[in-house]
């Protein structure tokens, strides 16, 4: 039987909420709400980043699971607007998978007129996985990226008695990623992908993600974000 993927414990010290600092002075709080289509996997993606970049200290809640692409937006807009916390940034998380083409062009249409972020995927979100190990440009169902990723990942582990086996809501798929894989070149082959798409008809853009700009935030890597932050501190929020 194979056996299952260690991660170092530095990585996990390293990306743990639990080993970060407290909040200081000094500190510059970035709230940010995540709602997602997913119940586990996206979640438990975003919440695996550093809880602390520089000087900002990301407050992240995260909601949905269970719930269509427009429903997914319509949450994120019903959460933000009741909410008494004025979030830095809103974002939906969804894939275009097996969703008619018009209801995921919608969402996303009515995230871009209400001012929620979309990281949308189409086909699905381990495109943004796979993404870290292979420039893919051709369109892919959810099953062959599962078959890809497990190979992709399987050819960089030295022992053959340690097989990766992927699992959907596995919880240590950013650190597994951080061990083998290259965040930054996923960042820029998606980029890349993107420039290959114009217009509305968001479903024909295959493949494509938009994760990465949600990754650079959480990251620390918006310049944007990062002066609008400093501003609000400056300013006064």
């Amino acid at each position: 039987m194979a056996r299952v993927i260690k991660i170092d414990n530095s990585l996990k010290k390293r990306f743990s909420y639990k080993k970060q600092k407290k909040n200081t002075k000094k500190d510059l709080v970035a709230y940010f709400l995540i709602v997602c289509e997913g119940e586990k996997t996206e979640p438990n993606y975003f919440r695996s980043f550093p809880k602390k970049v520089g000087k900002i200290v990301y407050d992240i809640e995260f909601d949905g699971g269970g719930i269509s692409t427009l429903k997914v937006v319509e949450k994120a807009i019903e959460l933000r607007d009741k909410s008494k916390q004025k979030y830095d940034r809103v974002w939906a998380v969804f894939d275009k998978d097996s969703f008619k083409s018009n209801s995921f062009n919608s969402a996303i249409l009515k995230a871009n007129s209400n001012n929620i972020q979309c990281a949308w995927s189409n086909e699905a979100f381990e495109l943004w996985y796979l993404l870290h190990f292979h420039n893919r440009t051709t369109a892919m169902n959810r099953e062959d990226y599962k078959q890809a990723l497990e190979v992709a990942i399987n050819s960089k582990i030295k022992s053959k008695r340690t097989q990766f086996k992927y699992e959907k809501n596995n919880p240590n798929m950013f650190l597994i990623l951080q061990k083998y894989g290259d965040q930054k070149q996923a960042i820029n082959w998606a980029r890349k992908l993107n420039e290959n798409f114009d217009g509305k008809k968001f479903s024909e853009f295959n493949p494509a993600t938009q994760v990465f700009k949600l990754v650079e935030e959480l990251n620390g890597k918006s310049e944007v974000l990062n002066d609008e932050i400093e501003d609000k501190y400056t300013l006064g929020k």
